[in-house]
């Protein structure tokens, strides 16, 4: 006997994005579509433990969902011109096709999400809740905030997209670019939160990671022109293949240098030079940050050994990167590359020069590659320092016990 409560957690996990894309498009209104979708999903909870689950489960919803929007609009005297059109499409379509113009829709649900009138965490908040079909409860969980702050940000996040009139339609095309580029955004920081979490007692969330690539893998259909587009998905693709190798027994991170590549999944990787060579394929011109942090992915991917890694690829990549998008983070990142390629001294001068940079103010990732490049270099006091700096800045327990291990082993 299948427990009806799983299945219909798994059926909202699946069709609740394209169950509410396909309910704004009727009526104008992601929160109002959300209202209805969770209205469908209240009366499966009643009703298909009893009757048994339909052979469409994802049609039931709709046509469910739609009905309830009709009995709303029917109470609105002053949307009565919607209430026909809505009564009209139900009148036609008893049971609707709910992948009917899914892929746009699906799309512009995205854009919405996404806006840029909200505030990166709201566009995480709202794309996880109506994209991801996560709970509140689970998304606050996620991001290591109490439940009820989540689910004010998501109430004010629909309340100011309510007030800023924003449409539920394609972005102008003079305006599709950046607003693609705010929707990749907010899928990457999803993923890298689960990759290497901020803050708590794991240095992974794995079930982030796995919500990030899915909404890629879909925006990758929705969009197969668009290069970074399969970049992105290239980069999950490959960054996603370690997961088995980047926790040891106890939970404890293991280092890029350190992993067992034969724990790596050849499957993801195989997936994400795929996308990557689509990503190559569907640019016109230089590559975007996205497929070049794809390509430095796939440069240790493709070594079967650590040693084998071609660091002067990756610090030439890193070189093409800072160009595209320059940022101290990239330099940061580059330093390590340009260390392992040409020496420890090369790379601390390249994080020296950017050590004053505003932006890397706080951030533990700074001291913690000084550590490691002094430690490459035999000076071990000064190691040891800049790894206890590090610990004393991250919000990560595991991280901060790597990085006082690291320090107490410094200069042995």
């Amino acid at each position: 006997m299948i427990d009806a409560g799983r299945a219909i957690e798994a059926v909202w996990r699946i069709e609740s994005p394209k169950l509410i894309a396909s309910l704004a498009r009727f009526v104008h209104d992601v929160s109002l579509a959300e209202d209805f979708a969770q209205d469908a999903l209240l009366a499966a909870l009643k009703q298909w433990p009893e009757g048994g689950i339909p052979d469409n489960p994802a049609a039931w919803l709709t046509a469910t969902a739609k009905r309830r929007a009709i009995d709303h609009f029917r109470r609105s005297e002053s949307l009565q011109r919607k209430y026909t059109a809505l009564a009209n499409e139900q009148e036609h379509d008893e049971m609707p096709d709910p992948n009917e113009d899914l892929g746009d829709d699906l799309l512009r649900l995205m854009f919405v999400a996404c806006h840029p009138v909200l505030s990166q965490e709201a566009r995480v908040a709202m794309t996880l809740r109506l994209l991801g079909g996560l709970t509140t409860a689970e998304i606050a969980r996620a991001f290591l905030v109490p439940e009820a702050t989540l689910a004010q940000r998501i109430v004010r996040a629909k309340r100011t997209l309510s007030e800023a009139g924003v449409p539920f339609e394609l972005p102008p095309a003079a305006e599709r670019a950046d607003r693609m580029g705010s929707v990749l955004a907010v899928i990457y920081l999803i993923f890298n939160e689960g990759y290497s979490a901020t803050a708590g007692d794991d240095w992974m969330r794995p079930e982030l990671c796995q919500d990030a690539l899915r909404l890629g893998r879909v925006l990758a259909e929705l969009a197969p022109h668009d290069s970074e587009v399969h970049g992105l998905v290239a980069l999950m693709e490959i960054q996603a293949s370690r997961f088995r190798a980047r926790v040891g027994t106890s939970g404890e991170p293991v280092l890029l240098l350190d992993q067992d590549r034969a724990r790596w999944d050849r499957l993801l990787i195989q997936r994400g030079l795929r996308a990557l060579t689509r990503a190559q394929e569907t640019r016109a011109g230089a590559l975007g940050p996205y497929a070049l942090q794809a390509s430095i992915a796939a440069c240790h991917a493709r070594a079967g050994r650590a040693e084998e890694t071609d660091w002067v690829q990756i610090a030439a990549l890193y070189d093409a990167l800072g160009q595209v998008t320059p940022s101290p983070v990239v330099e940061l990142n580059r330093a390590v590359a340009v260390g392992m390629a040409f020496g420890a001294a090369s790379g601390l001068s390249v994080v020296d020069a950017v050590a004053d940079e505003p932006a890397l103010q706080g951030y533990h990732l700074l001291p913690s590659v000084r550590g490691h490049l002094l430690e490459q270099l035999g000076r071990g006091a000064e190691a040891r320092a800049e790894f206890a700096r590090a610990a004393s800045m991250t919000r990560n327990e595991r991280e901060r016990e790597l990085l006082l291990q690291r320090a107490k082993s410094s200069g042995r």
